[in-house]
């Protein structure tokens, strides 16, 4: 049996919503807590426990950590990086963690929201980066960042993480989404975090997100107990036109291995705005299943989107009808 992810959000907060994508075949949801904390979703978790009771069904809760990801701080309201501008991030600038000014070099190039923006550095200074926008747009609180090119070593659980986890028992969670792994010394910390707080049955789905990961799949696959090949940030790793053959790769080495996996990141990314996706789209999501993908997951077309029951919908007949082949 797959696996139908959405990402929950304002967008399918409410009840007639998740009813609705219940009936679409929707199995599992995801919360992210890169922005948010768990306790601050209780509200939400509650519609969604009385949705899935009235629809007789029980979902997989699946929490997705903060991990050693680079986020933007948090910005008094969002801001516009016009193409060909100057921007400063650190100190008297943009907030981002320390690490970024100390690692970055001139001609280092930054990705911001999942490559939707790009930056180059142009000087480095003290405790910031200046820096030319090469691809612009619109910059909102807590989006990723990475420096193309670098690893930063940095905690495998943060604080918050850890207050998550903390709350992950009286919540009902199912699944952690384990962000940049860098190796099965990063799931056995969460392991044994996981130990502590009575929570031992809950399964690791460890994100493969970054290079460190791919040189240690084997050590990964043996220590998480489900895969998620996140194409956001993974993308980010390398040159885009790379990632089809390096998704075809662990696709097959998860296979082979007999772990599970799911799919992630733009499977229906047009449907934000559209109430049909692209031809692409449901070939994308076709071919995830015929290379044996166990769960494809939504994540911004259902959190914040404007047709999530339908992304739901279009997700669920596709693989249905890819299962056919």
């Amino acid at each position: 049996m797959m696996d139908f992810y959405a990402t929950l959000g304002g967008a399918c907060g409410e009840r007639e919503t998740l009813l609705a994508m219940f009936g679409a075949g929707m199995t599992a949801v995801r919360l992210n807590l890169s922005h948010v904390a768990l306790a601050d979703c209780a509200p939400l978790l509650g519609g969604f426990r009385a949705a899935a009771a009235e629809a007789g069904v029980a979902p997989r809760l699946v929490i997705d950590l903060q991990g050693p990801e680079l986020r933007v701080g948090r910005l008094e309201k969002p801001v516009e990086l016009p193409e060909g501008g100057e921007v400063l991030l650190g100190a008297g600038g943009i907030p981002v963690p320390q690490s970024v000014p100390d690692a970055a070099q001139t001609g280092d190039k930054l990705s911001l929201d999942d490559s939707a923006l790009l930056l180059e550095v142009t000087a480095r200074e003290r405790a910031a980066l200046r820096c030319r926008v090469l691809r612009g747009g619109t910059l909102n609180s807590r989006k990723s960042l990475a420096i193309l090119g670098r690893e930063l070593d940095s905690p495998t659980l943060t604080a918050e993480d850890e207050i998550n986890l903390h709350d992950a028992k009286r919540f009902g969670v199912t699944d952690v989404l384990q962000p940049f792994v860098r190796g099965a010394e990063d799931v056995h910390t969460l392991r044994a975090a996981l130990d502590r707080e009575g929570l031992a049955d809950v399964r690791i789905m460890a994100k493969i997100e970054n290079r460190r990961a791919l040189g240690r799949l084997d050590e990964i696959l043996d220590a998480a107990d489900e895969l998620c090949i996140a194409r956001g940030d993974l993308g980010n790793a390398m040159p885009l036109w790379e990632l089809p053959r390096v998704q075809k790769e662990l696709a097959r080495r998860c296979v082979d291995a007999g772990k599970p996996f799911c799919v992630a990141t733009q499977l229906l990314w047009s449907m934000h705005e559209r109430a049909v996706p692209t031809r692409a789209e449901v070939l994308d999501i076709y071919n995830a299943v015929l290379d044996g993908a166990s769960g494809l997951m939504l994540t911004g077309e259902t959190a914040v989107g404007k047709h999530p029951v339908d992304a739901m919908r279009y997700l669920v007949n596709t693989a249905n009808e890819a299962k056919k082949a």
